[in-house]
């Protein structure tokens, strides 16, 4: 994820964390990602060309792990229950909520937004809702919510605007209802369905408000470049906002050696994205080759050229902090750091909005 220093041990300050005894559980332990932990000086490190996370990154944890079957996560139920080791690429170390707070405390100037992630857990719901009621009271920093929606229900929702959150993140993935079922439903035994997700997603609109829930969306799972321009304007029609990933095999997943999408293929989906979002196109003016692919946006090309040419479209997309930039940022979650960069967690500079434009096969 950066070139930092791995953590020497996966303990949190409390020790109890790693000894003998059963690991403690959410909603008095949270896991947090290695950026964030470095972000709140937890762990060593350094971020490449100082793309340091501005977001606070947690996950419930409990012994008896996620029973979502999702055939490219770290954390699925397929896995053998065995501690966590490694989840989108990097550790996640154990730390208490009063041990996080304090964190935050101490380096607020750095954080500007809190995000929880749930399991599909029983037990999600009332946890994730408890640590943002307490977070929120202990600092003065959003909260936002990646939810399961498989074992919510509109009530659940409510109780987390309530208990101060202020964004919703629904994470549908893929783009089609047959890859879903592939990957995350029927195909592999998995409990979540296609349709739960979206009526999930227009639940959040209602509660939360338009544009304070969208979807996250990963490309190079078997889409066409159309299918998922038309699920990405699908969930701008409904008033929400796409977070958008490309594929990277996750470790001891039964992906782990499906390769990600072509670069060409994900600058393309980038940029259909951000115009999208920011109603400069729609999926129906673009034009598409005998594959679907892309081949153009609907828009004059000095148009286009100048979207472009600013780096916008390709940078993070994800929950704002109140400034209105981009707090959680994510840094090479989906890459290593380096020329490969695939979503940038900075402003793209000249030299490397040159690169993208050689990435998409377009001239200097």
């Amino acid at each position: 994820m950066s070139q930092a220093t791995e953590l020497k041990s996966q303990c949190s300050p409390s020790q109890g964390v790693c000894g003998q005894e059963p690991a403690p559980e959410s909603p008095d332990v949270v896991r947090m990602s290695l950026a964030a932990a470095m972000t709140l000086d937890f762990a060593p490190g350094s971020f490449y060309r100082n793309a340091c996370l501005s977001c606070v990154n947690l996950l419930l944890t409990y012994r008896s792990g996620c029973a979502a079957r999702c055939s490219y996560c770290g954390l699925s139920g397929a896995k053998e229950k065995r501690p966590i080791k490694s989840f989108i690429r990097v550790t996640w170390p154990s730390f208490t909520v009063d041990e996080v707070i304090a964190g935050i405390l101490r380096r607020q100037e750095r954080v500007k937004r809190i995000c929880i992630s749930m399991l599909t857990n029983s037990r999600a719901p009332r946890d994730a809702t408890d640590i943002c009621r307490r977070l929120r009271a202990a600092v003065d920093i959003p909260v936002s919510l990646l939810i399961s929606p498989t074992i919510l229900t509109r009530r659940h929702l409510e109780e987390f605007r309530d208990a101060g959150a202020d964004k919703i993140g629904v994470a549908i993935d893929l783009a089609t209802p047959e890859l879903f079922a592939r990957y995350r439903g029927a195909g592999v035994g998995g409990p979540h369905s296609w349709e739960r997700y979206w009526q999930c997603l227009e639940e959040s609109l209602d509660v939360f408000g338009k544009g304070m829930a969208g979807s996250h969306f990963m490309v190079g799972m078997g889409e066409t470049e159309e299918e998922m321009s038309r699920a990405m304007q699908r969930v701008h029609d409904m008033g929400g906002n796409t977070h958008l990933f490309s594929f990277f095999p996750e470790g001891g997943s039964p992906l782990a050696e499906h390769l990600p999408p072509p670069i060409d293929q994900y600058r393309r989906i980038q940029l259909a994205r951000w115009l999208i979002d920011h109603d400069h196109a729609r999926a129906e003016a673009f034009t598409y080759n005998q594959r679907r692919a892309i081949t153009g946006y609907g828009l004059p090309k000095d148009a286009l050229d100048g979207f472009i040419n600013a780096g916008e479209p390709f940078r993070t997309c994800g929950c704002t902090g109140r400034d209105g930039e981009v707090a959680c940022n994510r840094p090479y979650a989906n890459s290593r750091p380096g020329p490969g960069i695939r979503n940038y967690p900075f402003k793209p500079e000249e030299a490397d909005v040159r690169h993208i434009r050689l990435q998409m096969g377009l001239p200097l």
